[in-house]
């Protein structure tokens, strides 16, 4: 029996499963998708932001994201036919610069330092190297695996595949996306928004590609052709789509464009597409008894931004270590608990910010009139570092006012144990969990397995720390 079966195999199960064997559990990966069925997923690029590259950093992972974006980059330049107004070819060229800490509602921030940590990749590179690094450390995945039901009692929870079939773990997580099954048949609660307005991207070739060149906010909404050639998007407001699962045709992509530009715009060629809304909703817990949500399954939100994958790899890193602990019995249960609180007001301001963002894009003279405002106030100092460090990731800290619960900064954590600096010797019982290491900085300090402050010198008892963060020295038992 798996310690931890996680459903849904995209990049939060992958990094989560890689954090869980990383901290000696034992997962399996469940994806009902084949390789055909996830190739939609890697329409668009996905970005990451500056506290995920720090993260992955942890783990030895963020080079290779950088070398997929070069690499992506490279390809794109000898595709692009770049002309006197081409934005794209200027977001890759400042992204490539280190100049790019995202943007708001289309709003660029900017580092002009040039050591903005900021990396554009496609989801499928992405779920690539997680993937690769998945397989290194022996996790098992199987794909083609649908979930149907979930079920648990007091000494593990179950999923019920489409065949009948039942796998059984210690817990279960589900990373299964925003209609997640795994959240609905556990009885989760999920309220929020509906969506007030339809995304769709696609692939496809225009019959006069000369039409639309860059991005058009008009009246009937937003289009913006991709960074990658071939792929454009449009947003329309007014409700969200009613036929999601339905394949999209040639002739509901070119009426989107026309509707939008006010053009009669023609699709000569649709290869794939996919829809999206700015529906946004929010779970009233991350766990309900040895069943857990992250990522989608837990939050959904407007993908205006590019937060939505950043939240959940941060989601996989905050529970991986956590979980880890409590299914090979060295944490009790209760350390589960820090994961919701945690994690649920992180989520929670992301959600508010991308309505925000969607307000923002909406048509009208008045709306205009707000973004030139926001547009002046962003060139403010303070208002642009408030702004950025939303974006980016950076300003997430897990108890504000005190020293611990922030960030701790570039740590060798490769091997996803704690780090005690500066502070002696590791207290016995905790050597499998925790390493002990002299760093330039006089701070005495325990660094939790993913970057965060779990205690300072001066700032309460070392013991206690330990005792709260990684259960008692030894083995608590299953």
């Amino acid at each position: 029996m798996a310690d931890v079966i996680i459903v849904g195999g995209g990049p939060v199960g992958l990094l989560l499963a890689c954090e869980l064997k990383l901290g000696g559990a034992e997962p399996l990966v469940l994806e009902a998708a084949t390789g055909d069925g996830r190739a939609a997923r890697s329409l668009g690029l996905r970005s990451l932001n500056a506290r995920s590259l720090q993260s992955l950093a942890l783990r030895g992972l963020a080079e290779p994201m950088a070398a997929a974006q070069h690499a992506l980059f490279d390809e794109l330049s000898k595709l692009r036919s770049p002309g006197p107004d081409d934005m794209i070819g200027l977001l890759v060229e400042f992204t490539g610069k280190g100049m790019i800490r995202g943007h708001f509602s289309g709003l660029p921030l900017f580092d002009a330092s040039g050591n903005a940590e900021y990396v554009m990749l496609k989801q499928d590179e992405l779920e690539a190297i997680l993937a690769a690094r998945a397989a290194g450390l022996g996790v098992e995945v199987r794909q083609g695996c649908a979930v149907t039901d979930v079920v648990q009692d007091d000494s593990g929870a179950s999923a019920v595949l489409a065949d009948g079939q039942v796998i059984t773990g210690r817990f279960l997580v589900g990373c299964d996306g925003g209609r997640s099954v795994v959240r609905k048949r556990s009885g989760f609660a999920f309220t929020g928004t509906p969506p007030t307005m339809t995304g769709r991207t696609a692939i496809a070739e225009l019959t006069d590609p000369g039409q639309i060149t860059s991005s058009i906010r008009a009246p009937g909404g937003l289009v913006t052709p991709s960074l990658v050639p071939g792929e454009i998007s449009t947003l329309e407001f007014g409700g969200g789509p009613d036929d999601r699962d339905e394949p999209m045709t040639a002739a509901e992509l070119a009426g989107s464009l026309s509707r939008v530009t006010g053009l009669d715009v023609r699709v000569a060629k649709l290869t794939t597409g996919i829809r999206f809304s700015d529906n946004t909703r929010h779970a009233d817990t991350y766990r309900r008894g040895r069943v857990l949500l992250a990522g989608d399954a837990a939050h959904v939100h407007s993908p205006i931004g590019g937060q939505g994958l950043n939240l959940g790899l941060q989601d996989a890193m905050n529970l991986g270590w956590k979980l880890a602990l409590v299914a090979a019995g060295r944490a009790a249960d209760a350390l589960l608990d820090t994961y919701t609180a945690e994690r649920h007001p992180v989520a929670a301001k992301v959600l508010r910010n991308t309505r925000a963002q969607v307000a923002l894009m909406r048509p009208g003279p008045q709306v205009d009139a707000l973004r030139e405002v926001l547009a002046e106030t962003l060139r403010l100092p303070e208002a642009h570092e408030h702004f950025a460090t939303m974006m980016d990731g950076t300003a997430v800290d897990y108890a504000p006012g005190t020293p611990v619960g922030r960030f701790a900064g570039a740590h060798d954590l490769t091997d996803g144990r704690a780090l005690l600096l500066n502070a002696g010797p590791v207290p016995v019982g905790y050597e499998d969990r925790v390493r002990a290491a002299v760093s330039d900085e006089e701070q005495e300090v325990l660094v939790r397995p993913d970057g965060y402050v779990a205690w300072t010198a001066g700032h309460g008892d070392l013991g206690e720390a330990l005792a709260t963060w990684f259960g008692e020295g030894g083995m608590l038992g299953a």
